[in-house]
């Protein structure tokens, strides 16, 4: 009998599956080695942050196995956990990547300075879009409706917390994205000067089927 993917709430056993879904889905859905050698890197970033500052807000697809194969992280109030990311993640992590001072030469240089300015998540189009949100799987998990039901846990679990809009930054080139997104009922949110990103946002509340 094959084992049954189950969503459930983030473990601390979980942390390297988890950055190990990051590190294979961090170039645009793809592997990220070859951009980012360092495989610690983007977990620092963009995974390890929200399990450590909002666990309660941290699911995984578990495959059946106890083995996260995806993830869907966030914060119900980005202004409250860019302060925290300031305060409390980035002393945790700055021996290991010291805030730049020189200019970055190379893409894992680019993240590092993201890492050190968190204030860049802060944006006043975004106001009404209180929570933001990550959400990666593994290739093997994808299309299979994995997704959809990782970011209905989200949304209900922001729902029942009374946050009303939750809002994503992602990468524009990323078209398959963009449709998962489009699908789940996600809205452009026009932003100034918005760089290679796109802003997504929507309501929490999720339509009854």
């Amino acid at each position: 009998m094959n084992p049954v993917p189950t969503i459930r709430p983030y473990r601390p056993a979980d942390r390297a599956a988890v950055a190990e879904v990051c590190v294979s889905t961090a170039d645009l859905g793809g592997d990220s080695r070859a951009l980012y050698p360092d495989e610690e890197l983007m977990p620092t970033l963009f995974a390890a942050p929200y399990c450590h500052l909002e666990p309660e807000l941290a699911f995984v697809l578990d495959d059946g196995s106890g083995r996260a194969v995806g993830y869907v992280i966030g914060t119900g109030d980005t202004a409250d956990f860019v302060a925290r990311f300031r305060d409390t993640w980035i002393p945790r992590v700055a021996h290991r990547y010291p805030a730049p001072t020189t200019p970055p030469r190379t893409p894992g240089e680019v993240m590092v300075g993201l890492l050190h300015t968190p204030e860049r998540m802060i944006l006043p189009e975004l106001d009404g879009y209180p929570a933001h949100l990550h959400i990666d799987l593994l290739p093997d998990f994808q299309r299979r409706g994995h997704g959809r039901a990782l970011m209905n846990t989200f949304l209900t679990a922001l729902h029942e917390r009374g946050v009303p809009a939750v809002h994503l930054g992602m990468v524009t080139a990323n078209r398959s994205a963009r449709a998962f997104y489009d699908r789940l009922g996600f809205h452009e949110i026009p932003v100034d000067d918005p760089g290679p990103l796109t802003y997504l946002g929507r309501p929490t509340a999720v339509a009854e089927t």
